[in-house]
């Protein structure tokens, strides 16, 4: 389980990488959580949001590796275009929705993950898409 996730704006995949070592810096617009497994969160919020399946966007290789090892180091992940266009285009209700949905499938596996904080880290992960894309950015994930 990850105990520091840092979602945040880069303008391409080199600066993302860049942060691997100690993460983000004051120059990139970020938001921190913890306690929930992010790489499967991304892929279960592209699923909520688009329809698409779990192991079918497993197997594509989401979400996409920029730096680091995935063996309990740090990394930078990418979060897919497919899923930043849908965080940005959805309406505020249906961000309630997934994130009702997406505490309700952690509940299933164990994890607690009450309704009100999944709503905040959907919410503002959409409001951090949506002004990255206005800004030319993309949106990354590093996990520690």
């Amino acid at each position: 389980m990850s105990t520091i996730i840092t979602f945040f704006t880069a303008p391409d995949d080199t600066s993302a990488a860049a942060t691997l070592p100690s993460g983000p810096g004051r120059a990139q617009e970020s938001l921190s959580f913890g306690n929930f497994d992010p790489e499967e969160a991304v892929v279960e919020w592209e699923c909520l949001l688009t329809g698409g399946g779990f192991t079918d966007l497993v197997d594509a290789g989401e979400p996409r590796l920029v730096a680091g090892q995935d063996d309990d180091g740090c990394v930078v992940f990418a979060l897919s275009p497919r899923l930043s266009a849908a965080l940005a285009d959805a309406e505020r209700s249906r961000l309630q929705d997934v994130a009702t949905s997406w505490a309700a499938r952690r509940a299933e596996d164990g994890e607690a993950i009450d309704t009100d904080t999944a709503a905040a880290i959907v919410g503002d992960l959409a409001d951090l898409v949506s002004r990255a894309r206005r800004q030319g950015r993309a949106v990354y994930c590093w996990v520690a």
